[in-house]
């Protein structure tokens, strides 16, 4: 058995350098006390790890420590991340902030039981010297009362995997950030009443928060199809707004099909009802690990879903 803080191997290191000079020209750099860097990454079963470098035919899971540096490399690009599918064994994740370092720490949800939460957490993973917890951590849930209030297919339970929000403060500013993993149902229907529940229950909640001069930003896994489709319409309809260079065509969120819009960074900009956020949007985009991470290994795409994810991460900078 190898460790994660052991020296890998030859070829490893080769592709790990590649895929951090790639990194550096791609993701911008962190700046003190200038900018802030906030990423959303669903990572595939981000739960058990074959604590080897290389995993082999009998092995199970198949992400091994070479798929986890390249991950851990592109996790320290950015100052706070949102995973989704976190799993109940956190042997990989624990692995990761071992890494990482002593700077870096976590918070995150117990497991979600039932069959529609698929054991999961949701976890946020930040860089200390960049970012630090200003205190409120929780799970939204809609009040019975309201449940029925949502138009059209009215949200009859709650949500498969409960949205969880965080504040942060960096650089003396305090913002809470909330990420949700979205029902994902074959018939895409089942999934507007979650995407208009927490649209709804954002809306109002960033009404109050302007007493507390914090901003808010969500972020995670919609199961959004396309652009502009009835689901994109019920996550935007209480007033979400998505910048135009994260609406981009280029800006893709699966591996496999370039037209799902699956994972969204939003925020309230409605100046009229103090929704607005505060910290200066400066630019956002993707993060392509397709032709670096593992690139020496000759996976095809579905092989490299399991060991890095079929998501790519999803980024956004901010002026602080």
């Amino acid at each position: 058995m190898s460790n994660i803080s052991d020296t890998p191997p030859e070829a490893i290191q080769q592709n790990i350098n590649a895929l951090t000079t790639d990194l550096a020209a791609k993701i911008p750099s962190k700046k003190l006390d200038q900018n802030l860097l906030i990423a959303t990454w669903n990572i595939r079963h981000f739960g058990n790890l074959t604590r080897e470098w290389y995993s082999g035919d009998g092995d199970s899971p198949k992400r091994d420590l070479h798929s986890l540096l390249c991950i851990a490399e592109i996790l320290k690009r950015f100052d706070i991340i949102a995973i989704q599918e976190v799993k109940s064994n956190l042997r990989a994740l624990r692995d990761t902030l071992k890494y990482l370092g002593n700077y870096w720490s976590l918070i995150l949800t117990d497991v979600t039981a039932g069959a529609p939460g698929n054991g999961e957490r949701i976890a946020y993973i930040f860089d200390t010297r960049r970012v630090q917890l200003s205190g409120l951590a929780c799970e939204l849930v809609v009040p019975e009362e309201q449940l029925n209030a949502i138009e059209g297919d009215a949200l009859r339970k709650q949500f498969a995997r409960t949205p969880y929000a965080v504040s942060f403060k960096s650089n003396q500013h305090t913002f809470i950030l909330v990420t949700a993993h979205i029902l994902y149902a074959k018939n895409t229907a089942a999934r507007i009443p979650e995407l208009k529940a927490i649209a709804g229950w954002l809306a109002e909640w960033t009404s109050n928060l302007n007493a507390y001069h914090q901003d808010m930003i969500v972020l995670g896994d919609f199961n959004i199809n396309v652009r502009g489709d009835l689901l994109d319409q019920s996550f935007l309809s209480e007033g979400l707004y998505v910048p135009p260079q994260l609406q981009d065509p280029s800006v893709t969120r699966s591996i496999f099909n370039e037209t799902k819009y699956y994972d969204q960074l939003a925020w309230f900009r409605d100046v009229s009802t103090n929704k607005e956020l505060t910290m200066q949007f400066i630019n956002g985009g993707n993060y392509d690990f397709l032709p670096f991470a593992l690139s020496n290994r000759n996976l095809s795409k579905r092989s490299l879903s399991y060991m890095i994810s079929d998501h790519y991460p999803l980024w956004a900078e901010f002026k602080i």
